[in-house]
Order: C-alpha cells, then structure tokens, then sequence
C-alpha cells in the first residue's frame, strides 16, 4: 500500500469528509489545500437524481462560465470556403474540411472542441465513430453545429462549456484553475449549477441534486451543501 505523503496528510487533515461546505467555503478549502506546484484545474463532480436510460432525464447541455476555465480550447471548424475567413477571424485554431477529416481518418485528434455546418455534416459523419466516444462529435444540442461558425468559435473562446450527464447520473466539469479568486470559482459553479436547476426533468422525483463535491487535481474532495447554490 502506498504511504501517504506528509503534504498530502495535512491536506486530508484540513477537509472535514462528513462536513457539508457551503459554496465559498468550499471555494476557499480547493484554493488551501492544493498540492501541485502547477496551476490545478478545478473540477466539480455533481450527482442527480436521475435515471440517463430515459431521454428525458439523459441530462445534456452547454452553460458560458462567467471566468471562463482558464483553459485555452484548440478549435477545430469544419465548414464550406466561404466560412473559413470568418472562423478564423473569430479565432478558430483550425479552419477547414476535407483535409482535416482525412486527417482524423488517420489518427489526428489533437483538439478540444469541433464546430460543423450543417451543411458538411455528411463528411463529417464518417469521423462520428472517432469523434464521437472522445465527445468531439459536433451536436445541435450544444451549439457546435450551426451556420453560424464565428459566434460559436467566439463562444467557446470566451468560457461557454459543454456536459453531460454519465451512465452513473454523474456530471463532471471543469469550473476554474486554482489560481481563480474563490469568489470566480463560486460565479462558474452557480452558472453551472443554476442552469442545471433550470434543467430538471418534470419527471424527477425525490432529490434532484443529490450530491456536489469539488476538488483540484490530486487534492482531497470537498462536500458542497447543495442548499447553498445561489
């Protein structure tokens, strides 16, 4: 069994594990007890009380974080000649189609996001068995398959993010980097969670909101009452 470190000890130490944290303390306690020397992602791990095997409660969705983050999105936009200027205007770090399909046929899938037309969605529907199980398929449902390419790209540029909720009920998302003051981190949780809220299923009974725990990479999870979401 591995011994746990010193620094990793005082860490576990300064996290109550029974304890309900309220959203800013809870922002605060990630920010404490960081153990890496590199700028952490933070990330949220939240359980609803739903069942993903009805299409109405399979959870699913996009949400423009207020601080963004933190993280700078390779874009990928596959479009028609007459789009390429304005996705690249509006900072799409690739810009194309035939080439980058065939590119990811052999293999290439150094991206975070792909943007589609609809009118290319043809071509790209032979890379939906790549793109799709990496959750790099462009979908209507979270604003990556739209005509309209330039305000996508500027969108996700500017923090907009998309989830989903697992097989398990669970949605994993990124809210910030450590370095974020714990008052940012609360303004991306409450966006998250408050659309969340405006998303639940009428056919959900009981706790919607089961659990809400955040933490940073290699850092103990902290417990979010859920009771404390703005």
């Amino acid at each position: 069994m591995a011994k746990m470190s010193k620094k990793r000890k005082a860490c576990e130490e300064k996290v109550d594990a029974e304890k309900l944290y309220s959203i800013i303390e809870g922002a605060k306690l990630v920010k404490e007890v960081n153990q890496t020397k590199f700028d952490s992602s933070v990330d949220i791990h939240i359980r609803l009380g739903v069942d993903p095997r009805k299409a109405d409660q399979a959870i699913r969705g996009t949400v423009s974080l207020p601080n963004g983050t933190g993280k700078s999105k390779k874009v990928l936009v596959l479009c028609t000649p007459d789009k390429e200027a304005e996705a690249t205007a509006a900072g799409a770090d690739y810009v194309g189609l035939d080439e980058y399909v065939k590119k990811i046929q052999d293999g290439w899938t150094d991206i975070d996001v792909v943007i589609a037309m609809p009118s290319v969605m043809a071509q790209v529907g032979r890379i939906g068995r790549i793109l799709g199980p990496r959750g790099l398929m462009p979908n209507p449902k979270t604003g990556t398959v739209t005509p309209n390419v330039g305000a996508a790209v500027t969108e996700v540029k500017k923090g907009k993010i998309s989830f989903r909720v697992d097989k398990y009920g669970i949605i994993h998302s990124s809210i910030g980097r450590v370095s974020f003051t714990a008052e940012k981190l609360v303004e991306n949780m409450n966006e998250l969670l408050g659309t969340l809220v405006k998303m639940k299923p009428s056919t959900v009974k009981g706790a919607y909101m089961k659990t809400i725990s955040i933490a940073s990479t290699m850092s103990p999870g902290i417990k979010i009452d859920p009771r404390s979401i703005s």
